[in-house]
């Protein structure tokens, strides 16, 4: 509000605030005032209009002195205008506002309450004001303070669901959850139904248990099935629960109520999309396009994604090509062509195409570099892709990306040493790069070495990445190769509920057999197979075993 830029000069002296029949001295000052403006000095304009509002004791020059120190970035004259402005106008909601905000910036909230309750005491604006005390608020460091100032602001008004959440706001900010759910059951109760409450009480419980969240949404919905927001929450908390299946139809329910929301739309695509249901993806994408949909290009790769599922790579690549250089998802529309053609020319094609894009940035070539190594290994071209990221990491020696994919190109090529000091050189470079450590620690396990530090190694990387499943997965191999059986299926058991890798369900597989359990390592390779029929690890593993 008060960092509005004063009005020029010209359009000032048709609303001048002077009343022509007041001492000649103040138009003159008032004068010099609009002067110093336009000359490029607002700190002195200000003072010059503060002192003649003191003088005059004029609200309407007041409230231009507050602007114009606002506008030159002088906080103390700001706070003097404004506390002489709602003075003069004790009923100005623009004046309390301006002296709230000043008061609480400087860390007076004592001396802002007074303003604040002024605020509050207009019954129009009084909801919106509690609505707007948290953030008003939200700078303060002593959440204690705040909480108390909301609840004594709150008191006049028990009956006011708006008062009931602000002080849930602050009572959530002071970290006194159980205040914070007490006001907002009284606010349902005073307004049941109200979404906004209904969001922050999902929001307090989510923090300690996701399920409960869940529930509370579910409940909430059942009652009250139209609350679109609430259901936008509970449809995103599912998606951060990796709960796909139960989020899509909750969206789709957005889309049909949410005509216009392409937003939406663009969602239930690209969940549909993820557990591969692709009509239902092209359907919601295309939707998505139709209702115009802010970043096109976007959806066009995603369409392309469901093509080549659907195998159908002519669409795929028209739909890939339809983002154009320039875009910002050029380079993405790109690599994903790249794959494609890959698989239906060549990876040489492919790279040819991959070496033409132009004018990338250093962590654009090294997203291009990857790629084309990643290309000529899914071609069984590990040598070739060696030699690649050696000469790319020659060029760029400090890139980490290319250090590490250069040290998995070693051990693909059976070149451990350079491998393992490649890796050390890494975590020397950046000592919090977790695949480093894991990368290491797992091909001493896996090759019965050092098996001691390949354990402090992985160790070290779950730290730095608690609940990797990779990493898990790493943790239990070497705790396999040391003989602790019972370690290594408890590790692999959590790496395989967070995610049924092919080659996690072969190393839980083999423990699981060593222990005496071989139908559920028979089921676990099955189920693995039919998921991944050409993985060659669990192929190996599970004919080891089952011959």
């Amino acid at each position: 509000m008060l960092a509005s830029t004063a009005l020029p000069a010209s359009a000032e002296q048709s609303k001048s605030p002077i009343n022509t029949n007041v001492k000649p001295e103040y138009i003159y000052e008032y004068l010099l005032g609009e002067v110093a403006g336009q000359r490029g000095d607002p700190t002195l304009s200000s003072q010059l209009f503060l002192d003649l509002a003191k003088k005059t004791r004029d609200p309407r020059i007041a409230e231009r002195a507050a602007r114009v120190a606002a506008f030159a970035q002088q906080p103390g004259i700001a706070l003097q205008a404004v506390r002489l402005w709602s003075e003069l106008s004790p009923d100005s909601t623009e004046a309390h506002q301006a002296a709230s905000q000043l008061l609480v910036s400087s860390g007076n909230l004592k001396a802002a309450k007074p303003h604040i309750k002024k605020l509050l005491e207009k019954e129009d604006t009084r909801a919106n004001g509690f609505l707007y005390l948290t953030s008003l608020l939200s700078s303060q460091k002593d959440k204690g303070e705040v909480l108390n100032t909301v609840k004594e602001l709150a008191a006049p008004y028990p009956k006011m669901p708006e008062a009931q959440f602000a002080i849930a706001q602050a009572a959530w900010l002071a970290d006194n959850s159980e205040t914070a759910k007490k006001a907002l059951e009284t606010a349902d109760k005073l307004r049941p139904g109200w979404e906004v409450a209904a969001q922050m009480q999902g929001q307090i419980l989510q923090k300690n248990s996701p399920d409960k969240a869940i529930g509370y949404y579910q409940q909430f919905l059942a009652k009250y099935p139209k609350s679109n927001e609430v259901r936008l929450s509970y449809a995103k908390l599912l998606v951060n629960q990796k709960r796909y299946t139960d989020a899509k139809p909750e969206f789709v329910k957005l889309v049909e109520t949410s005509n216009s929301n392409a937003d939406i739309s663009a969602v239930v695509g690209l969940l549909a999309l993820e557990s591969n249901d692709t009509a239902m993806a092209d359907k919601y994408l295309q939707l998505s396009l139709d209702k115009g949909f802010k970043d096109p290009e976007q959806l066009y790769i995603y369409l392309g994604r469901s093509a080549e599922k659907q195998k159908n790579d002519t669409q795929a690549l028209n739909l890939y090509n339809k983002v154009t250089e320039g875009n910002s998802h050029y380079l993405e529309a790109r690599l994903s062509a790249a794959n494609v053609i890959s698989r239906t020319q060549s990876p040489d094609a492919a790279i040819k195409m991959l070496d033409e894009v132009n004018d990338l940035t250093q962590e654009q070539q090294v997203i291009v570099i990857q790629a084309e190594a990643n290309l000529l290994s899914q071609a069984k071209r590990d040598k070739e892709a060696f030699e690649l990221l050696q000469k790319a990491v020659t060029n760029m020696p400090d890139s980490a990306e290319l250090i590490y994919d250069y040290a998995m190109a070693a051990e693909r090529t059976a070149q451990y040493s350079i491998m393992e000091s490649e890796l050390y050189r890494l975590i020397k470079l950046k000592p919090d790069f977790a695949s480093a450590y894991n990368a290491l620690g797992y091909s001493y396990a896996d090759r019965s070495i050092k098996l001691p530090e390949a354990k402090n190694l992985i160790e070290t990387a779950l730290k730095l990445q608690p609940g990797d499943h990779y990493i898990l997965d790493s943790l239990g191999w070497v705790h396999y190769r040391l003989g602790n059986l019972n370690e290594a299926a408890k590790y692999l058991r959590q790496a395989y509920n967070v995610q049924a890798d092919p080659e996690i369900a072969a190393h839980l597989g083999e423990v699981l057999w060593k222990l005496g359990q071989q139908e559920e390592a028979k089921k676990i390779w099955e189920i693995a197979l039919e998921a991944n029929p050409g993985n060659e690890v669990l192929i190996a593993t599970s004919n080891r075993f089952k011959s």
